[in-house]
């Protein structure tokens, strides 16, 4: 069970920003350098996490990767390529389990054929953030609450040629994170909006030295929505507005083993925090260290990060402090790999990076799977690969448990 007071609770649980200092690293000419910490945050990260256990043990690529009952969130376009009429999956994710023992995702995904080249997506997302003892200024406590988030999403694919798909999908999301309890004096509520994606599929079976492969490139523009607030007074944060790109190639080695390769990028479409000319004491907190405010004075560098979606959206490519260095820094990358013998054992195995200034999630993850007619079961972990001094990766250790059914002609 957590204790924190009104102010930093709704702060952490908005953004789930971890503070680091500034690190010190030796550049190429053995020069002391400074990397100065400047993550994107956005309310309802939930949106975000991969939420099964096959992409979760690839590096979390999924873009392009071959379509199953989850590509609902990694691209619901795949859809459109399904081998069987319907299926469904059940995923369970322990989250943070380094920070705190009862904070998890539960995520149902499926899919049915409407037509040869029509397919119909569903899916529910519930994130419970565990036990919450709220507690005043002076420490007393004043109700306890279990703060939850949860996302329902459709999605329509369809074939447009014979190697490509398209795909919309519309989800409503719904986040509770103070049960109306008052913060600060200033009484809360539940945040909701609505949010759509656009996404891409292109299937290519090539013949190459004698050896077939299956080529595939995926693209998914997701949660692009209003932004979202938690009182009538706050100023409106903006949800994980997402672009992921990807590609993959798998072929047959023989009538019993297959293996695939695939590789991901991903880059938040929100506004990067600007440099401001000053940082304005606001006093101390629960535990008598000062609060600062970075967001305070004139921008000095970047940009106004007080934009409208569709403007933050663009905004994105180009409004980094640091410039073009700073922009190439908030690009994720993944990599990942899957081999499957007989079409019933898999083993995969990837590798996820985030620059030590945006996050610094770097972390291998593996994972095995096993299938019989319908039923599939998936398991993967993570594995935390960032040993500097002063970073935790709260990831670290993370389990998905997966369960998966796919039907045939009904």
């Amino acid at each position: 069970m957590i204790k924190i007071s009104h102010y930093i609770l709704l702060l952490s649980l908005l953004h789930f920003s971890f503070y680091t200092e500034a690190q010190n690293f030796d550049d190429s000419d053995g020069n002391q350098q400074s990397l100065q910490l400047n993550t994107i945050t956005t309310a309802v990260p939930f949106l975000l996490i991969a939420p099964d256990s096959r992409a979760g043990s690839m590096g979390d690529v999924g873009v392009a990767t071959k379509p199953d009952a989850n590509s609902m969130h990694w691209n619901p376009a795949k859809y459109a390529f399904v081998e069987d009429d319907m299926g469904f999956s059940i995923s369970y994710v322990p989250w943070l389990r380094a920070l705190v023992p009862d904070i998890n995702l539960s995520y149902l995904a499926g899919y049915r054929k409407l037509s040869s080249n029509e397919v119909l997506g569903l899916e529910m997302r519930y994130f419970s953030l565990g036990d919450i003892t709220f507690t005043n200024n002076d420490g007393n406590t004043i109700g306890q609450y279990k703060p939850n988030e949860f996302a329902l999403g459709s999605s329509y694919s369809r074939k447009l040629a014979d190697a490509f798909s398209l795909a919309i999908a519309g989800r409503w999301v719904y986040s509770d994170l103070t049960g109306g309890t008052s913060v600060g004096g200033i009484e809360t509520k539940p945040g909701s909006t609505f949010a759509a994606d656009i996404a891409a599929y292109y299937f290519l079976p090539r013949r190459i030295y004698k050896k077939d492969f299956d080529l595939a490139f995926g693209m998914n523009v997701s949660n692009m929505g209003d932004k979202i607030s938690y009182t009538e007074t706050a100023v409106r944060d903006f949800i994980p507005l997402n672009l992921r790109l990807g590609t993959s190639i798998s072929t047959e080695i023989d009538d019993y083993n297959k293996i695939s390769f695939a590789f991901d990028i991903n880059k938040l479409l929100v506004p990067t925090p600007p440099e401001y000319d000053n940082r304005t004491n606001l006093g101390t907190d629960s535990l008598g260290n000062p609060i600062d405010n970075p967001n305070y004075g004139e921008i000095i560098s970047g940009k106004d990060p007080n934009v409208s979606v569709v403007s933050g959206m663009f905004q994105s490519f180009n409004d980094a402090p640091g410039g073009f260095k700073e922009e190439m820094r908030e690009i994720n990358i993944s990599i990942g790999s899957e081999y499957w013998y007989n079409n019933q054992f898999a083993i995969r195995a990837g590798y996820f990076n985030e620059h030590d200034t945006k996050g610094a999630r770097k972390y291998f993850t593996f994972g095995s799977g096993v299938k019989y007619n319908v039923f599939e079961l998936d398991f993967s972990y993570l594995v935390n690969t960032n040993r500097d001094a002063g970073v935790t990766n709260p990831l670290a250790n993370t389990m998905r448990f997966t369960l998966l059914f796919d039907f045939g002609e009904i």
